[in-house]
């Protein structure tokens, strides 16, 4: 099995080039390969599948078949879609420009040149109301926000490194029935927050692009008028931009090293 590993904030992945949908991808798979000490290691797995092979109908040639680390599915993943495009050009499969990702949260248009940052479309952040989750026995209050997927944004007054992550947060099953992804932050400037992440599936990670998003739409105070915010994650800096009818999310898509597992082994 070929792949190439990458890394967008240090949010990192598995990228597996299978342009005619013949990989038998099972869960079992994508955690070996996920699992840090006996395996490649990443948060998730970018299966790179031509749309029609992948039995989707959408205007774009590429589909992003996105795969938490635990195997789950997933609907969208912000960080991977950068750096799915980023592995398109560097592979000669598409070219520096601007174009649309198939995925399963529907079609997601980036734009990016031969290097340098990546661009991606975010949709609309939708502002589904009020939850809380808790962690070590204190309670936070958040905003749920679906960016294709769900996040729970809480906000806190103090550093969000202080913040124990190293169990999941709980949360109200009801709202959130097939799991969600709990951002906690804090505003550090205008229009500038940092923020810490626990994502379904993955556990905490060094970043997570549309929880940015869904915390820059949160720290909003409403619905997002046109503004740009600087969003630090422990893995660097994002930008994500509200034009009133859009977000986009701009940030670093980096590929780091390439090749093959060995037989038998997954």
């Amino acid at each position: 099995m070929r792949f190439v590993k990458g890394h967008g904030t240090e949010n990192d992945f598995v990228i597996l080039p299978d342009p005619d949908g013949a990989l038998d991808l099972t869960p079992r798979a994508v955690a070996r390969l996920c699992d840090r000490r006996a395996g490649i290691g990443a948060d998730g797995v970018l299966r790179v599948v031509r749309t029609k092979a992948a039995g989707y109908e959408a205007d774009a040639e590429w589909f992003m078949d996105y795969r938490n680390a635990d195997g789950g599915i997933a609907e969208m993943c912000g960080n991977g879609v950068r750096v799915f495009a980023r592995y398109l050009v560097d592979a000669g499969l598409a070219a520096p420009g601007e174009w649309d990702v198939a995925t399963r949260a529907g079609l997601r248009r980036v734009t990016l040149g031969a290097s340098g940052d990546v661009s991606v479309d975010m949709g609309p952040p939708e502002l589904l109301g009020y939850g809380e989750a808790t962690l070590a026995g204190a309670t936070f209050q958040g905003r749920r926000v679906s960016m294709g997927n769900p996040h729970l944004a809480c906000r806190v007054d103090g550093p969000v490194d202080a913040l124990d992550l190293s169990r999941a947060p709980g949360f109200d099953p009801a709202a959130f029935p097939d799991g969600v992804n709990v951002e906690f932050f804090r505003a550090v400037g205008e229009r500038h927050v940092e923020m810490r992440v626990y994502e379904r599936g993955s556990g905490e990670t060094r970043s997570c692009g549309t929880g940015t998003v869904a915390v820059a739409a949160a720290a909003s105070l409403g619905t997002p008028g046109a503004s740009e915010w600087t969003v630090d994650v422990p893995g660097g800096r994002v930008t994500v931009t509200f034009d009133g009818e859009t977000s986009h999310l701009r940030g670093p898509a980096v590929l780091v090293a390439e090749g093959e597992t060995h037989p038998g082994w997954i």
